[in-house]
């Protein structure tokens, strides 16, 4: 059902602050970085392979959201929604998002 897990969209307040220690501490490299309608996100890859961070100060809260690549999306919707799993979102399909705090959870 995922195939991959494409990004880990994680919030935090500065982003700016948050790309450099990630530049700096895990040696990753931030591949972009957009400001607009109020807030900041940047993209950093920290492995060849693996999943890019989303560095974001819009998100609320203190869990980052998994952002799954799925072969079939109502499939996936469909196998885990009865099970009181995550609700799914479409993003620039097939892909898919759950909370990370344990899996799944609820996101909004």
């Amino acid at each position: 059902m995922f195939e991959a897990l494409d990004f880990i969209y994680v919030p935090v307040e500065d982003v700016d602050d948050a790309a450099k220690r990630y530049e700096e501490t895990l040696g990753a490299r931030l591949l972009w970085k957009v400001r607009g309608m109020g807030t900041v996100v940047a993209r950093l890859q920290v492995s060849e392979t693996g999943p890019a961070i989303l560095l974001s100060g819009h998100l609320e809260g203190p869990r980052p959201i998994l952002i799954y690549r799925v072969s079939d999306y109502s499939e996936a919707v469909y196998a885990c929604g009865p099970r009181g799993s995550p609700t799914f979102a479409r993003w620039r399909s097939p892909t898919a998002h759950v909370r990370a705090s344990g899996l799944p959870a609820a996101s909004g």
